[in-house]
């Protein structure tokens, strides 16, 4: 999972990002820029291109292992969210893909408060799977086939957008925000290794699927939706830019 994360998923976080900036109007400079759960290193990336120093933090070791090949510019740490290994006003953007589901949010938003300095802020952004072509339902009714085939696990992640987040966090404002759509040109067999990676086919492996008969059954199914050419798959999702609020501290979560 970890080898398939760095590889073969697709080049969203750099989307979302460039959105952010575009939000910002240039404006977003930092000089140190966390990454929360940064997985195999694939949203840390993009990171790069603006901050003077990138940091990752992942609780899997079997990740960074990949992470540090894969953005060799940037640092990385094994960590939880809720202690974040950083001096206080120390950074200037924290970034989180997807992990603050799964995330204690009263002891993890105290801690980013208290890491920012006055004119840092934190970006949460998600995105489900990317599961439809931009102009036929071809792809989701083999994706509907995919799932019954191989039941997703039962999650335990919390629910966020938005609205959610500006409602629950103290200390921080909501600022600039979005549900975004964006396409991915793909061939059948780059969406087939971006399967490959997904939590259903984890599951599967682990109770008992051989991972050689799933790849065989998603490689011969999937040329036919693709009709031999690259396709324009959808990933909708959001971002919500979180800014401390004026006088806010980490004792307002006490």
């Amino acid at each position: 999972m970890a080898a398939g994360y760095a590889t073969a998923r697709p080049p969203v976080h750099a989307i979302v990002v460039d959105k952010v900036r575009e939000a910002y109007c240039g404006r977003l400079q930092p000089l140190r820029a966390v990454d929360i759960g940064c997985g195999a290193g694939l949203s840390t990336k993009p990171l790069t291109a603006f901050a003077e120093q990138c940091i990752g933090m992942e609780p899997s070791v079997a990740m960074l292992k990949l992470a540090r090949s894969i953005v060799p510019g940037a640092r990385f740490v094994v960590g939880m969210a809720e202690t974040l290994p950083f001096r206080s006003g120390s950074i200037q953007l924290i970034t989180a893909a997807g992990s603050l589901n799964y995330v204690n949010l009263n002891r993890f938003f105290p801690e980013a408060l208290r890491v920012l300095d006055k004119s840092g802020f934190l970006v949460v952004y998600d995105y489900p799977t990317g599961r439809s072509f931009h102009s036929s339902e071809d792809l989701d009714l083999w994706f509907g086939r995919f799932r019954a085939r191989y039941p997703k696990p039962r999650s335990e992640a919390l629910k966020l957008t938005p609205e959610i987040l500006e409602r629950i966090v103290t200390g921080f404002r909501l600022g600039p925000h979005e549900y975004f759509d964006t396409c991915i040109r793909m061939t059948w067999q780059a969406y087939a290794a971006y399967m490959m990676t997904e939590t259903n086919v984890a599951r599967a492996i682990r109770e008992g699927e051989r991972e050689e008969s799933i790849r065989a059954w998603v490689e011969e199914t999937l040329p036919p939706v693709f009709d031999g050419r690259e396709r324009d798959v959808v990933f909708r999702g959001y971002y919500a830019c979180l800014e401390p609020a004026r006088g806010a501290s980490s004792k307002h979560f006490q």
